[in-house]
């Protein structure tokens, strides 16, 4: 990897090169990168995936097998901005197979306990409108799915 810019640090507690090839699977522009290893002497056995480097969706991370002192929490998570409801359909479906689990208002979590917010780009949009009525509807709307749908957000924003 490269000094320059910055690497986002996931920690888990022994399934870095499992998140990290998932994640890779998941998003265009992925690629796996070094896996370092734990050495003799370590925290954990020697030759145990310390951590794995990888670029999802052109962002660069590091997945770090840390062990169980820290979790992931909602304070932190990845947005997904989607182009239509099909992507939306798709990423949901991804993050939430195999033990993931389904939020509120566009919300999850993934197998891995990293949440993520998917998020048609359509709602941004009508997040910036300047009419608050039409904002409060379509919030209105959001707040009361879990997976959001486009169509309904569309409704509610419209008043229908």
């Amino acid at each position: 990897m490269s000094t320059d810019g910055f690497t986002t640090c996931l920690w888990f507690d022994g399934e870095a090169e499992e998140a990290a090839r998932f994640y890779v699977s998941l998003f265009k522009n992925s690629a796996l990168g070094a896996v370092a290893r734990y050495p003799e002497g370590g925290h954990r056995p020697a030759g145990t995936v310390l951590t794995v480097e990888f670029t999802a969706n052109g962002q660069k991370f590091v997945a770090l097998n840390g062990g169980p002192e820290f979790t992931f929490n909602e304070a932190v998570s990845f947005q997904i901005t989607c182009e239509d409801q099909e992507e939306v359909d798709h990423y949901w479906a991804r993050l939430t197979e195999d033990g993931g689990t389904e939020g509120p208002c566009g919300w999850l979590k993934d197998r891995f306990g990293v949440s993520w917010q998917v998020v048609p780009g359509r709602l941004e949009e009508m997040f910036r409108d300047p009419d608050p009525a039409r904002v409060a509807r379509a919030n209105r709307a959001m707040m009361s799915m879990g997976k959001l749908d486009i169509a309904e957000l569309e409704r509610a924003y419209a008043g229908q």
